[in-house]
């Protein structure tokens, strides 16, 4: 894994500040035998779109490599949003202690030696032009800050509270939410506080609630080709074509953005649909959220 992120990386220019592509910052990374953990922030481009792009190059790559064939993950990754300015320390503490609490070094001199971790290259005993080093220890202050840190981190063992569930832990955990007369939410795809996580359960509620009211309108792909061909004059036969002409262009882009945004199409099903790459769908939605945005384009005509 941690060879294929770094070929990955050298070759498409992925990592930070790579003109034209997901503009990833990788912050910190651990792998094991079959597992790894990785601490990122996406940018433009969907955490979903950047995992399919890393793992399935990687397993086509293995099995060309092994000459074998078929599924090499066993299971989808696990995600965790998380917020950033009250876990990061924590999270990037955690995650480089890992090798340490599985015993595969024994202790933290030897966890600099260990290669398939971040941890190295925070302490500038290794070179990741791939890994955001800079950021990573704006935290902290400097290396020598980090470790410190990190040696204090030792005797900590597991940390269940980094797993998400930010509501329930901000209530003292399970046994405190027990005793309260109250009804909790907890969601264990989000590690922050109570307000933070009520945001982001509140963005996802909004996002499912208008996809849902589209659903009611009777909208779907059909609409959304008619809608667009509407505003540019265009045949559906057209929308499909090879052309390349302004027009053209534009109406597949809105079509892709209100395809992915509004009704939740999946990018794949978008990219068989009109023969494109998924990063060339990923890139069209990008492009059709700005000409909506500039031309006020909305997909549901006010009556």
């Amino acid at each position: 894994m941690w060879s294929g992120i770094d070929k990955w990386s050298k070759r498409k220019s992925r990592h930070r500040g790579g003109p034209g592509r997901a503009k990833v910052q990788l912050h910190i990374i651990t792998g094991f035998t079959k597992h790894a953990h990785l601490l990122l922030r996406t940018g433009t481009v969907p955490l979903s779109t950047v995992m399919a792009r890393l793992l399935s190059g990687y397993a086509a790559s293995f099995n060309r490599r092994h000459k074998r064939s078929g599924h090499l993950f066993q299971n989808r990754y696990k995600s965790i949003i998380c917020q950033e300015d009250a876990y990061f320390k924590d999270l990037v503490r955690y995650i480089h202690l890992n090798p340490l609490r599985a015993r595969l070094v024994p202790d933290l001199s030897a966890l600099g030696t260990y290669p398939w971790s971040g941890h190295a290259p925070l302490l500038n005993k290794k070179k990741c032009p791939w890994q955001d080093t800079e950021y990573a220890l704006s935290f902290f202050g400097s290396a020598r800050a980090y470790l410190q840190f990190l040696r204090k981190g030792i005797g900590q063992g597991q940390r269940p509270d980094l797993v998400g569930g930010g509501l329930v832990r901000s209530h003292g955990g399970w046994a405190e939410v027990k005793k309260s007369r109250s009804l909790i939410k907890g969601d264990e795809r989000i590690l922050g506080d109570t307000s933070f996580v009520m945001s982001i359960l509140a963005d996802a509620e909004q996002n499912l609630e208008r996809r849902y009211a589209m659903k009611q309108a009777g909208i779907d792909l059909d609409a959304v080709e008619k809608r667009v061909c509407d505003l540019h004059a265009l045949k559906p036969d057209d929308l499909y074509g090879q052309g390349r002409q302004k027009t053209l262009v534009e109406a597949r882009s809105l079509f892709c953005f209100w395809a992915v945004r509004e009704l939740g199409v999946p990018q794949k099903a978008l990219a068989e649909r009109f023969s494109l790459t998924a990063p060339a769908i990923s890139y069209a939605v990008r492009r059709g959220q700005r000409i909506a945005r500039e031309k006020g384009y909305k997909l549901l005509e006010k009556g």
